[in-house]
């Protein structure tokens, strides 16, 4: 099932979860400027995953902001944020103003070309707040993405446009799993920056 919602205030699933869909909020602009500094400035470094005792290393990149040195630990290895960047600290600002929702931190993901992409997950570490947004901001590539039910198998997809803003909010993460899949005809590069609200030390 393909859905395109541009009206944010749209559920883009059936129940058990949210997700709204703001369509681009960056002009073309604005996506060069910012895709050409993240990609140039930011300290990219693969993806690491710990699957059956084996250590294995990405081909796509990532990197780790927050308002403090949070620790996240997924796929069996941990990280440690680090502080803003200008640019992230506007982008954060831009995407806290269209969701209604603020966050302490963001992973981004570098994307070199459709073959890669990221396999069926969600982000419920428990390090997250639970049932807090999460906001995703596309730059680059256009990208199809997808929602799966955990239950009834239940699937949804759209296509990310560059400039987007995707949030995840409610109970989404409890009951869908999401991906990225992969596609040989995609051949541009992609940064996604997925804003999120890490549990604050006590």
């Amino acid at each position: 099932m393909e859905l395109f919602a541009p009206d944010p205030s749209s559920n883009l699933l059936s129940g058990d979860g949210r997700v709204h869909y703001f369509g681009p909020i960056l002009d073309p602009v604005e996506v060069a400027a910012y895709f050409e500094t993240l990609r140039r400035t930011i300290p990219w470094r693969n993806d690491e995953s710990v699957i059956f005792g084996k250590l294995i290393r990405t081909a796509r990149q990532v990197a780790w902001y927050g308002d403090r040195a949070f620790s996240y630990t997924y796929s069996g290895t941990t990280k440690t944020a680090l502080p803003w960047t200008p640019e992230l600290q506007a982008l954060k600002s831009r995407v806290e103003a269209h969701s209604g929702e603020t966050y302490n931190s963001c992973l981004l993901n570098l994307y070199h070309h459709g073959e890669e992409g990221m396999a069926w997950h969600s982000d419920d570490e428990s390090s997250l707040a639970r049932h807090a947004a999460i906001a995703s901001l596309s730059l680059g590539a256009e990208r199809k993405f997808s929602f799966k039910h955990k239950r009834t198998g239940e699937s949804i997809s759209l296509m990310l446009k560059s400039g987007s803003l995707l949030v995840m909010e409610g109970a989404t993460q409890t009951h869908w799993l999401h991906c990225l899949p992969k596609s040989k005809k995609v051949q541009d590069a992609r940064i996604n920056l997925t804003f999120r609200t890490m549990i604050q030390p006590t």
